[in-house]
């Protein structure tokens, strides 16, 4: 049973409705308010997306000396309200995109918008292990490409054998003296041109059969604790880093029997940010599994607001007052 009530069509509340409020949610939001369209910004009751678990970001663009990332996303924030965004903190809990107006349930109260952009993220696999939770973002990550550079000449761990894990292990060769793979089984499940290199790199060392029961340091990282799964043996492996790499999941579980996800659970776009539903666009790491960065994601922010003004203005929905 649908857990969005059927409500009598009306007029919409909001010309555009954004579903999170990440790097992509935010610049969409930016574009839409700057366009003097109405719009509401649903950002979760944990809003800003992951960058909030980072803490220095150097890599996007306009921060010579970098920026922490919850200062990054507050500073988004106030950017795309500055432009008449309306930001609601709560959670969607169900939307119905099968009649129009488009109807979001978010906090007990159904908003309606004539267009919705969806970018609620992915969220990383983690070992769930209180000392990885109160450690990370202090020397436990799950994303090479942004944290790999405070750690040269460091030694790191990095959890996992699939694609994923490789890619990361090998990424952070430019800058660690050591990259030790800790796998729980006794091979590699990425892929065998990736197993090569990783396998042919002398930076790497593997760690087999082998799980991490805990993750060492009061401050920050400073080691491992590994239980072999045959033997049931544990060591300690000292390191300034631990990377978790066993895989991202998409936020799309309240999308399942509403839109077209692929076999990952990753929304499909079709025709640039356009979905499977009239009217509903995508942007960031909800629907791209390959790159996860905050400046493509802002990028796809952009891309679906101007796709979602054009939408609504050949729907004679609107007229778009600027575009820039």
């Amino acid at each position: 049973m649908r857990e969005l009530a059927m409500i009598e069509c009306r007029m919409a509340e909001y010309d555009i409705a954004i579903i999170g409020s990440g790097p992509a949610g935010l610049t969409a939001a930016i574009y839409a308010g700057r366009a003097l369209v109405k719009t509401l910004v649903l950002a979760g009751k944990l809003s800003g997306g992951q960058l909030m678990l980072t803490t220095g970001v150097e890599n996007f663009p306009g921060f010579s000396n970098g920026i922490q990332g919850p200062e990054l996303m507050q500073e988004m924030r106030k950017q795309a309200e500055r432009f008449g965004a309306e930001i609601i903190d709560e959670d969607v809990d169900s939307v119905n995109f099968e009649q129009k107006p488009l109807q979001l349930l978010a906090g007990g109260k159904t908003h309606t918008a004539k267009a919705v952009i969806i970018a609620t993220g992915s969220s990383a696999n983690w070992l769930g292990l209180p000392s990885e939770k109160k450690l990370r973002g202090r020397g436990v990550s799950s994303c090479a490409t942004c944290d790999g550079y405070f750690f040269r000449e460091k030694r790191v761990v990095v959890v996992g054998g699939g694609d994923t894990a490789i890619e990361e292990a090998l990424f952070l060769t430019k800058y660690a003296t050591e990259v030790v793979v800790v796998h729980r089984r006794d091979q590699l499940r990425a892929s065998k041109i990736m197993q090569r290199r990783a396998m042919a790199n002398t930076k790497i060392k593997f760690v087999w059969n082998s799980i991490v029961d805990e993750i060492l340091g009061r401050d920050k990282a400073e080691g491992v604790k590994v239980r072999n799964t045959k033997t049931g043996e544990t060591s300690i492996i000292p390191c300034d880093g631990v990377f978790v790499a066993i895989g991202f999941q998409p936020n799309t579980s309240i999308f399942e029997d509403q839109i077209e996800l692929d076999e990952k659970g990753y929304i499909v776009a079709k025709h640039g940010t356009q979905t499977s539903v009239e009217g509903v666009f995508v942007a960031g790491d909800v629907h791209d599994h390959r790159y996860r960065q905050a400046v493509t994601a802002a990028g796809e922010g952009c891309r679906a607001a101007m796709d979602t003004l054009a939408y609504l203005e050949e729907q004679k929905e609107i007229t778009v007052s600027a575009k820039e």
